[in-house]
Order: structure tokens, then sequence, then C-alpha cells
């Protein structure tokens, strides 16, 4: 059951949920896998915005409430794979 307390938020540019419960770190409920922070949706999603426009209807433009970027919050770089592609001779 919900908790009456708690506010949802749907951002209607990219359509993810923050709910917000007093006193809890805001939760962001991605369409895939598991909820994650302010912090990773901006990393992931929110600092790739470029028109002043997208930023504008953009929930998670507020650094104080994403806080600071943690660890995990970014996609990893994946390694460099080798292919073998060598010049015929």
């Amino acid at each position: 059951m919900p908790d009456p307390s708690s506010t949802r938020l749907r951002c209607e540019l990219c359509q993810v949920e923050i709910d917000r419960q007093p006193g809890l770190p805001d939760q962001v409920l991605f369409s895939r896998g598991p909820s994650g922070s302010r912090s990773k949706l901006w990393a992931r999603v929110c600092q790739y915005l470029t028109s002043a426009e997208q930023k504008g209807r953009c929930i998670n433009q507020d650094p104080t409430l994403r806080g600071e970027e943690k660890p995990g919050d970014r996609y990893e770089d994946l390694p460099a794979i080798d292919l073998g592609n060598q010049a015929a001779g």
C-alpha cells in the first residue's frame, strides 16, 4: 500500500517517475531495471538535454534535489574488443 504522504512525479519529457517520500531520498522508477536516484537519472539521461525547451520540461534540473553523482550512476565504459582485423597480405 503506498504511503499517503508520498508524491509521485512524472517527467513529461522522458516519462520517468520519481517517488518522493518525506524524510527519505527520492526514488526514480526507471522503465527497466531497479529504481535509482536522481543523480543516476541525471548521469544517464538529463545531462544530455540540449535545448532550453527540453531543460525547461525536465523535472530533474535542480542540482540541490539530485545531489552529487555517485559511483555506478553512469553507464560503465566497456573495454575495446579486438576483432582481429588485420590487413590482408
